[in-house]
């Protein structure tokens, strides 16, 4: 237990918390005793010490809430640093993070409150951070998220559209180009259009540069001049193209 619920070095505590979620501690049982003989999880003297402090059976979830909670009475003094994600499981991360601050906030004893980070509803505040931490490419799909009143989505909600809207940004451009040249196949005038356009563009970017250089200047003739009959010029009084272009 040690092993698996010791907060590493350097590792932010809401991210401690969220592991040891994830790694099952809502569903052991500890009496205060019992809690005390894990020593030092948190790396915090404070935390460790509320840990163990209460003598009846609960949870170790519950415990490392109520420690934490403990050292830092005020919200303000626990924070979760935002910072910009680029792909949504770090965006789904840290949006369970702030649940957990959420979490660590509830009343220990209120029945009716989730202890599942995925279950927390998105608050206004929880979901601001959030936003402030989205890269420009998520912000539409979560501009349409309503985070007011009872009708809030939760962590696990969040968490599903960002994945979907993941998967949409990925699969679109095969489908498209698929939905594209089964649509052509089936088309009785279809060619192959590839040479047709490249032999265009190439005629266009040619006579372009000919009228460019075709105009009534002496820099003109001799640019085709050179052009046209480059090794006889190189030839000539054995001075080299470049110095009669010059």
């Amino acid at each position: 237990m040690r092993k698996d619920f010791s907060c590493h070095p350097g590792e932010h505590i809401v991210t401690w918390l969220l592991r040891c979620w994830d790694k099952g501690a809502s569903s052991l049982e500890l009496e205060g005793k019992e809690a005390k003989q894990l020593g030092s999880l948190a790396r915090d003297g404070g935390i460790d010490k509320a840990i163990g402090k209460r003598e009846q059976v609960l949870s170790l979830w519950r415990r490392l809430l109520s420690g934490v909670r403990e050292r830092y009475p005020f919200s303000d003094d626990f924070v979760c640093y935002p910072g910009k994600w680029t792909n949504y499981e770090r965006g789904i991360q840290y949006l369970r993070e702030l649940a957990v601050r959420e979490l660590v906030y509830y009343e220990p004893d209120d029945e009716q409150v989730p202890t599942d980070p995925d279950e927390v509803q998105c608050s206004q505040s929880m979901w601001r951070k959030f936003v402030r931490s989205v890269p420009s490419s998520y912000a539409n799909s979560l501009a349409i998220v309503d985070c007011k009143g009872k009708e809030a989505p939760t962590v696990d909600e969040v968490a599903v559209r960002l994945r979907q809207y993941e998967e949409s940004l990925s699969s679109f451009p095969v489908s498209a180009v698929e939905k594209l040249i089964k649509r052509l196949e089936k088309s009785k005038s279809y060619s192959p259009p590839v040479q047709a356009s490249v032999s265009a563009i190439r005629g266009k970017r040619v006579s372009a540069q000919e009228r460019e250089y075709r105009g009534y200047t002496p820099r003109g003739t001799l640019w085709f001049y050179l052009r046209d009959h480059g090794e006889d010029m190189r030839k000539w009084d054995g001075k080299p193209t470049s110095s009669l272009a010059a």
